[in-house]
């Protein structure tokens, strides 16, 4: 039995996972849960703008300051994770020019590094801006993968003996008296790595305190631990629409106030357009509509008008977990503070051992992370400094060892260099791979040792290991590689586990893709339909296994037909599987 004290953090996003990783470094025994993957809810559902502050840097001083800390920090201890684009506040004719001097006054004020750029030297430096802009501004923004940085925080955890446990949805806050004990969780296929087929299981985990890092579902875990008082978070939701190459090399912004479409973040080999802040009732359930994503080509094509002519190749949508105090009254969503609130439900609803967090923004994850862990060190009588501002988190302990990595493995290719830029200092553990490395994802250039990796982390969920490795995330969005990283499996899973976990691959592809169907996009579509559905019989359509039918019939009706002898025929609908019924 451990004498650590046990802290229970619930939520899996970058704040959940930079709490765990936080106390964990300061010795507490923390276990983690999360309802889905690791960045299930807004993480994974953002544009990967690394801030500078730059865009609250007029309305919201405390955030852009914020930011610029936060900024400087994550590219020294995420360096894997981040790519130094750079940022354009861009003005245009009809832009004010008293906002423009208001921005690069407020920048100033919130030490963010700037630079007045004439429309020359912009478009010298983004080709495919506008001509008719007026100028701009640079600032430090980035580009930040959130999905490589949830897993470092994550792994790095792990690495401080914390429990990491992912498709475990809380059911239930458990307390004595008025006193929070523990949660109970529903575990979709056992404790430990997810597993298709396996039973699920359910647990109840107790601890000394419990941390709530859900972000906009904080308000329905405060519900099952029967607080007094609503956690009012007050969920907005933006699209994201992703274009199949990068338009821009950097962070380009709309120099105007708060508005739908004003940006445009390179984001690996993609560009993502965003967004439009949409207040919604509930996080999970909300509509997602075809006029948002026209909105983000037809404004954003005015800054860079190429991107009326490049193929979109998927559209998502992200829910802010907004914060408002009581009392304050707002009735725009986009004017609610960025900044992050810390609910200690003892003082607040008289509910001990149990605190949120909530509202925030991913580039100052960290801070928030450290913020609580202070709080909950203190509660717990635990003396211990943060560190997490200061350490390296895994892959990123030593950078400058990717060229060394490049010239042992003879990766001059790009395949290689992606595989590093990636990997980072992990480039070396990973790819001394025993065997064959051939390329499974050719768009995003994922070989068969980085997804190996990935299932060695993730057990059989293909979701996971995309996270992980970005295969299936590229041009074709799985085409070509589904079926690739299905195979991968078969080491150690069997047939049906990793059918499941292949079809439930193509689901979270298509769920993106259903957005973006014109023009070139949708001979892409059905070029994959081509390939999958037909070829393969993933959508299992009826098809005879023993003789060929002369009578067509089965082909519109679906469902077996009888040949011309009066035989009984027997169809396949298992997509395929062998001995299907």
């Amino acid at each position: 039995m451990s004498s650590k004290p046990h802290v229970i953090v619930i939520g899996g996003g970058s704040t959940g996972c930079g709490i765990a990783r936080d106390l964990a470094m300061r010795g507490v025994e923390v276990t983690l849960v999360e309802q889905g993957n690791l960045t299930h809810g807004t993480t994974g559902r953002m544009h990967g703008l690394l801030h500078s502050g730059g865009r609250y840097a007029v309305a919201d001083q405390a955030s852009a300051k914020e930011c610029m800390i936060e900024n400087r920090i994550l590219r020294d201890i995420a360096s894997h994770c981040v790519e130094e684009t750079g940022g354009l506040f861009v003005k245009r004719p009809e832009d004010s020019e008293e906002y423009f001097q208001k921005k690069l006054e407020g920048c100033k004020e919130c030490d963010i590094p700037v630079e007045v750029l004439s429309a020359e030297e912009a478009r010298k430096e983004e080709p495919y801006l506008a001509k008719d802009i007026d100028k701009a501004i640079r600032v430090p923004d980035g580009a930040v993968d959130p999905f490589r940085l949830c897993v470092a925080n994550a792994a790095s955890a792990e690495e401080h003996g914390a429990r990491i446990e992912t498709h475990a949805p809380v059911v239930d806050v458990l307390k004595e008296g008025d006193e929070v004990v523990g949660v109970e969780v529903e575990h979709e296929s056992g404790p430990g790595k997810r597993v298709h087929r396996e039973p699920g299981t359910r647990e109840e985990i107790r601890g000394d305190y419990v941390v709530n890092a859900t972000g906009a579902w904080a308000g329905q875990i405060g519900e099952m631990a029967g607080l007094e008082k609503e956690i009012e978070v007050r969920p907005g939701k933006g699209v994201m629409t992703i274009m199949n190459t990068r338009q821009v090399d950097t962070v380009v912004n709309r120099c105007k106030p708060k508005g739908d479409a004003d940006i445009v973040v390179p984001h690996e080999t993609t560009c993502i357009l965003g967004t439009t802040d949409v207040e919604v009732d509930d996080p999970e359930d909300y509509p997602e509509e075809q006029w948002e994503v026209d909105l983000m080509i037809d404004t954003l094509k005015e800054l860079v008008p190429i991107i009326e002519e490049a193929r979109t190749i998927r559209s998502f949508w992200g829910v802010r977990p907004l914060y408002e105090p009581p009392g304050t009254g707002t009735s725009d969503s986009t004017d609610i503070t960025r900044d992050f609130f810390l609910l200690d439900h003892s003082d607040r609803d008289s509910v001990e051992n149990f605190t949120s967090i909530v509202g925030g923004k991913f580039t100052t994850y960290r801070m928030m992370g450290e913020d609580i862990s202070d709080h909950v060190c203190d509660k717990l009588g635990v003396d211990a400094e943060c560190r997490t501002d200061e350490v390296p988190l895994p892959g990123s302990e030593d950078f400058s060892v990717l060229r060394d990595y490049m010239d042992e493995f003879g990766i001059r290719s790009p395949i290689g260099r992606r595989s590093a830029q990636r990997l980072g200092s992990r480039t070396d553990e990973v790819l001394d791979y025993d065997g064959p490395n051939p390329v499974v994802c050719e768009c995003e250039a994922v070989t068969r040792a980085e997804v190996q990796d990935g299932i060695e982390g993730s057990g059989s969920d293909l979701n996971a290991v995309r996270l992980r490795t970005r295969a299936s995330m590229g041009n074709c969005q799985g085409a070509f590689c589904c079926h690739r990283m299905a195979a991968e499996l078969y080491d150690e899973y069997d047939e049906e586990t990793a059918y499941d976990a292949w079809d439930e691959l193509y689901q979270e592809r298509w769920k993106g893709e259903r957005h973006a169907m014109w023009g070139r996009q949708l001979s892409q579509a059905a070029l994959k339909y081509s390939l999958h559905g037909t070829t393969m019989n993933r959508d299992k359509d009826a098809a005879t296994t023993d003789t060929v039918i002369s009578d067509f019939t089965a082909f519109d009706t679906g469902v077996g037909a009888s040949p011309s002898d009066g035989t009984a025929e027997t169809a396949a609908t298992d997509g395929g599987r062998r001995g299907g019924d």
